[in-house]
């Protein structure tokens, strides 16, 4: 098996680097939670173009045509960025549930979001979005939004769908394969927000000073940064053995454990760059905010710690007879 991305995806991983941060860095991402869409939404077409929209759409619907291990290098680099949208709903789950036309629209650069019964009750960002659906019963159904609600994350706008229109039979494990590479590609922005948490602190662990010294000289802080670095590097390889793992016996587990341990480090990063930074971390100026809102908003999104911790107990716990 093959954990390191080949010189494509580095390249295309560079790609979106330079992207973002032409579009303005984490400045996207400021203004979307201050409720300003418009760099975000440029952005959004400038990925179009790139093709990243349709990663996961087959060459003949207009798409990619990416594999999984694409799939983890993109959304780790958005979970770095920070990058405002539904991504995730777009570009990893609802390829494998819509019809062939709405497939190559998702490709092209149209908006969708879903929500899930069970999993992701409420739809991100579903006030922009062209395309919206209920998840439920292996049925999808076109949704209208209804109640908003709150998340942690100042980036991401949840609201509750309520239906509208017919509701159509999905295809036989259809949605278990659309909630897994969900939920690999959250557990692959979970690294990367890791990952800009533990850059964050290392930068400003430099610069500010007690008693005379920079702090980052403090062994107790070096600690705290080393455990940061071992867990966010100890969940990787476990987000790519998930993404080369697809359609094996053992993919849900694979999964499930990429989901918990990219969680935990994201929370670990995120509390320990909360520390490093101190009072001035609690500010809604500072660009901290969105990953340490993101860390625990994705932890718990496309199934929960405890969800993903029963699935693999009952996959290799021996089954009552």
């Amino acid at each position: 098996m093959r954990f390191l991305p080949t010189e494509e995806q580095t390249a295309f991983a560079e790609a979106i680097d330079e992207i973002v941060e032409g579009a303005g860095g984490a400045d996207v991402a400021r203004a979307w939670a201050d409720g300003d869409t418009a760099a975000g939404l440029a952005l959004w077409e400038q990925f179009a173009e790139l093709g990243l929209l349709g990663l996961r759409v087959s060459e003949e619907s207009g798409g990619f045509g990416g594999t999984l291990s694409d799939l983890v290098v993109v959304f780790e680099r958005l979970g770095y960025h920070g990058v405002p949208g539904p991504y995730l709903e777009t570009v990893a789950l609802l390829p494998v549930l819509v019809d062939d036309d709405t497939r190559s629209a998702l490709a092209s650069g149209a908006m969708a979001t879903a929500a899930v019964d069970g999993i992701a009750p409420a739809a991100l960002d579903a006030t922009i979005a062209a395309h919206r659906y209920l998840v439920r019963d292996d049925t999808l159904q076109a949704g209208d939004p209804g109640e908003e609600l709150t998340s942690v994350a100042p980036t991401r706008r949840l609201a509750r769908l309520t239906p509208n229109g017919p509701s159509t039979p999905l295809a036989p494990g259809a949605v278990d394969a659309a909630l897994n590479e969900a939920a690999l590609a959250a557990a692959a922005m979970l690294v990367g927000a890791g990952e800009r948490l533990l850059a964050e602190a290392v930068a400003y662990a430099r610069v500010r000073e007690q008693f005379g010294r920079p702090i980052g000289e403090f062994q107790a802080l070096k600690h705290q940064l080393a455990d940061v670095r071992i867990a966010l590097s100890f969940a990787r390889p476990l987000v790519w053995n998930a993404a080369l793992r697809v359609d094996e016996a053992d993919e849900d587990r694979a999964v499930s454990a990429a989901k918990v341990a990219a969680g935990d480090a994201a929370l670990r990063a995120a509390r320990t760059s909360l520390q490093v930074h101190g009072a001035i971390g609690y500010t809604a100026e500072h660009t901290l905010r969105i990953w340490l809102g993101l860390a625990p908003a994705l932890s718990a999104a496309w199934g929960t710690p405890e969800f993903h911790r029963a699935r693999i107990a009952r996959d290799i716990l021996p089954k009552e007879r």
